[in-house]
């Protein structure tokens, strides 16, 4: 079976207005705020080409 990948953490400062919009896009996908903050920043990834486990795949030849 597959080891859990660990999770990092870091603080995270935010001015008020933009919490409140991401806590309210959040809301509005069923996700809590860090959840939303993981998918953004895993999308971004992806869309720029620099997401790990596709990066992995292609050097694998996947």
């Amino acid at each position: 079976m597959a080891e859990k990948e660990q999770k990092k953490s870091f603080v995270l400062r935010l001015d008020g207005a933009t919490y409140e919009a991401l806590e309210r896009w959040a809301a509005d996908e069923f996700r809590s705020v860090n959840g939303q903050l993981e998918w953004v920043i895993a999308k971004a990834l992806r869309d720029a080409g620099r997401d790990k486990k596709k990066n992995k795949d292609k050097k694998d030849g996947a």
